[in-house]
């Protein structure tokens, strides 16, 4: 699979101070990457530098296995940022007019209406008459005009409601199955579990884990089993069992912590115990989150 952006070794400083530090990884073609982290974890100071807005302190970055700046390397990519910023007293469709005449292979507009859902309504409005929603829209429209191959979204939801969230998500999954590659960062923690296939985790300018949500879900959180029993359970022999950690009591059920869900319940039945209403959790990416920064000291 061709590889679309690669990171070695990247640190950027300010003032002696490391905002990202040593960090590396490579995205392929195709990948859905969320880049999460609590607030100054290095996110955006690491997406600056994919970008070519930031030069790093020290390593390298390349996208297409160029520098960021060159030209045609920036023709392949799209950007939509978190603050929208659209020129005054242009109609929507002038400006996607203005933005398209930039690149040399961009869509049609008929494509722009069909992937981003923007309204014959809408394409009259002048730019300062449009509604959050509406910008957020224009914003994602400018980010394709030139169909790109690698697309950065910052915060694409804010301001979106349930409904534009899920469109919005579905035609990220249609880019992702056309072979682009996309990357994008987000606070709402839920999204980023459903929509990426990878997840980038920064913490004090470092990358702390990177996998798919499944795989840092399983490596990060205890899984539990929770069931009623009719008569008193034995919490002290099925402590003694290497794939239970924790024993414990809520709102009348018995909740035990494990590795291994499988194993739990084998034991369960193996004891013949008495059990009704069992439910197996196995977490949230944002307990996840939790707690592997409180982990890595972040209060």
């Amino acid at each position: 699979m061709e590889t679309v952006i690669d990171i070695i070794n990247l640190t950027k400083e300010f003032k002696g101070k490391k905002a990202v530090e040593d960090v590396s990884f490579s995205i392929k073609k195709g990948e859905v990457v969320a880049i999460l982290g609590p607030n100054g974890a290095g996110k955006s100071t690491t997406i600056l530098m994919m970008l070519g807005l930031l030069n790093p302190t020290s390593g390298k970055v390349s996208l297409f296995n160029q520098q960021p700046q060159v030209q045609k390397v920036r023709e392949r990519i799209g950007v939509m940022l978190q603050q929208v910023s659209l020129m005054d007293a242009l109609k929507v469709k002038e400006v996607l007019a203005l933005f398209r005449s930039y690149y040399p292979s961009p869509l049609s507009l008929e494509e722009m209406i069909r992937l981003t859902g923007l309204g014959e309504n809408e394409l009259k409005k002048r730019t300062e008459k449009l509604s959050g929603g509406q910008k957020r829209r224009v914003s994602f429209a400018l980010a394709m005009v030139g169909n790109p191959d690698l697309v950065f979204f910052d915060e694409p939801t804010v301001g979106m409601d349930s409904t534009a969230r899920r469109e919005f998500w579905a035609t990220v999954r249609q880019l992702s199955e056309a072979g682009k590659t996309v990357i994008f960062s987000t606070h709402y923690l839920q999204e980023a579990d459903d929509a990426a296939t990878r997840i980038l985790l920064f913490n004090k300018g470092k990358l702390v884990a990177d996998g798919s949500p499944s795989t840092i879900k399983q490596r990060l959180l205890k899984k539990t089993v929770s069931f009623k029993v009719q008569k008193e359970f034995p919490k002290e022999q099925f402590l003694t069992m290497d794939h239970i950690s924790v024993i414990s009591e809520e709102k009348g059920r018995i909740v035990i912590q494990t590795e291994d869900t499988d194993r739990v319940i084998a034991s369960l039945f193996t004891e013949g115990l008495q059990i009704s209403d069992i439910s197996i959790d196995k977490g949230r990416l944002e307990d996840a989150f939790e707690q592997l920064t409180v982990e890595q000291g972040v209060s």
